[in-house]
């Protein structure tokens, strides 16, 4: 039987880590498929790329120039994930709708089979169109989610009685980001269909159907993305370069008893005031649980501010806790620490990367959302599927850089924690849920899963499209 000639796929990823990452860990599930894959990016992102997924021969990059100096951005700085103030996360914005020029020059030059786009490039949708290719849309959510987005009433906490559970959101969505994100879900709606980093048993069949019944889009669930084949170094270096080195996490982690850490992590996106920072340290160092905490690196003056003196710091904290804790200050390895047998639960922003990482570890998780589609992720974890805890936040901003009104107080933080590390009936059933859907995922994307299946049934769509096109 003739072989069937490879398909020739652009992936275009959007400029933040929570974006970038999983969507090219979903094109490496293609070039291990022996497709040949093209990942158009920036050539600073390209660096952290070429570290951080495997290898292949059926993978390339492609590097188009960032307007740096155009935007007024330090000569570098090419993602959402590096800048820590509200001004510069505007200019990255901006240069990222400066892309689209050099991007369509290389893609009508040199015609794909198939474009896999970034619902946040919606100008993808003509460019496909005019080439009469299919396009498939990302936006790095869960179907849960999306189904929850497109049933929400404007600046209200109560979504639809249509939803196969009720839920009521812990606060009520802004205005702005409903009106951005119904936009780009829109136009996300004309493509030929939408990839999930997920899997079907999490999103669960209730909200496969739901979705499909009420857009009349097909989704393809073909994560978890983050457990493909990597070596340890991959994995820690993987979204960006770690500030501790993998030996001293893991040696630091090997000493623990099992389930005994709490891991506190939100995102590269989210930036805490230094009240809020207190309240935090003081929350952990009560529950009096061992932790790996990362802070995000500050940045320009606030650097300066830092090496002055930590305000944010409880006096003598990181000395009385020198056994007991870890802080890191910027990137972590994350998948190495969510798949240590150590880590118990994961105080977590709900951004769905994390989620869906700590889903994958078995891990149950402490919800904190703060921006974009998290309170969203919150429901999904806590209440339809039972393998977490909420801490009680409630202030949705429109970024994770913005001052917040609220300080979620130190006695929460600590009462969320004991919840799940102290034990107990509750604590035992969210971490049994936990370690099934662990399972769960492993399945998915193994051979014979639902991921791997619907891989290999959306590869035999596109290739059939492709040959239609060829026949006289």
């Amino acid at each position: 039987m003739e072989e069937t000639r490879p398909l020739k796929i652009y992936f275009i990823h959007f400029l933040a880590a929570g974006h970038m990452i999983p969507l090219c860990d979903i094109a490496t599930l293609f070039a291990s498929r022996r497709h040949y894959v093209t990942i158009i990016t920036t050539p600073s992102n390209a660096l952290t790329l070429r570290k951080s997924i495997p290898s292949h021969p059926f993978l390339r990059l492609h590097t188009v120039h960032f307007p740096s100096q155009e935007v007024g951005l330090p000569h570098g700085i090419e993602s959402l994930s590096s800048v820590t103030d509200v001004d510069n996360l505007a200019k990255v914005f901006n240069a990222t709708t400066m892309l689209q020029p050099p991007i369509q020059k290389f893609v009508e030059e040199n015609p794909p089979d198939c474009i896999v786009a970034d619902f946040l490039f919606p100008w993808v949708d003509d460019l496909a169109n005019n080439l009469n290719i299919p396009r498939l849309a990302f936006n790095g959510f869960s179907l849960f989610t999306i189904c929850a987005i497109h049933s929400s009433q404007p600046t209200s906490s109560l979504l639809s009685p249509t939803l196969p559970h009720p839920i009521t959101l812990n606060a009520s969505p802004p205005k702005e980001l409903s009106e951005f994100l119904d936009k780009l879900l829109e136009t996300e709606l004309r493509s030929y269909g939408l990839i999930v980093n997920n899997f079907a048993e999490l999103d669960g069949e209730e909200y496969i159907r739901y979705y499909e019944k009420t857009t009349g889009h097909k989704a393809w669930h073909l994560g978890p993305a983050s457990l493909i084949s990597r070596t340890p170094e991959e994995k820690a270096e993987r979204g960006m370069k770690s500030v501790v080195s993998m030996q001293e996490c893991v040696s630091w982690l090997d000493s623990k008893e099992e389930n005994s850490v709490v891991y506190i992590c939100f995102g590269s996106l989210c930036h805490f005031s230094d009240k809020q920072l207190y309240e935090i340290a003081c929350g952990i160092e009560a529950s009096g649980h061992e932790f790996i905490w990362v802070v995000p690196e500050k940045k320009g003056k606030e650097k300066e501010r830092q090496e002055e003196k930590e305000k944010w710091m409880p006096e003598g904290f990181e000395e009385r806790n020198a056994e007991k804790g870890m802080v890191i200050r910027g990137w972590a390895p994350q998948l190495l620490i969510l798949n240590h047998r150590a880590v118990g639960a994961f105080v977590s922003h709900c951004g769905w990367n994390s989620s869906v990482e700590a889903v994958s570890g078995g891990v149950p998780m402490i919800t904190w959302p703060v921006h974009g589609e998290q309170f969203y992720n919150e429901k999904l974890i806590s209440e339809v599927r039972g393998i977490g805890v909420e801490v009680g936040a409630a202030e949705w901003t429109t970024t994770g850089l913005g001052e917040r009104q609220t300080v979620v107080c130190r006695d929460s933080i600590e009462r969320g924690v004991r919840r799940i590390m102290d034990g107990g009936d509750e604590a035992e059933e969210v971490r049994r849920r936990a370690k099934e859907f662990g399972e769960k995922a492993r399945e998915a994307v193994g051979e014979g899963g639902s991921s791997h299946k619907n891989l290999t049934a959306l590869i035999h769509d596109l290739t059939r499209l492709r040959d239609a096109k060829l026949l006289p």
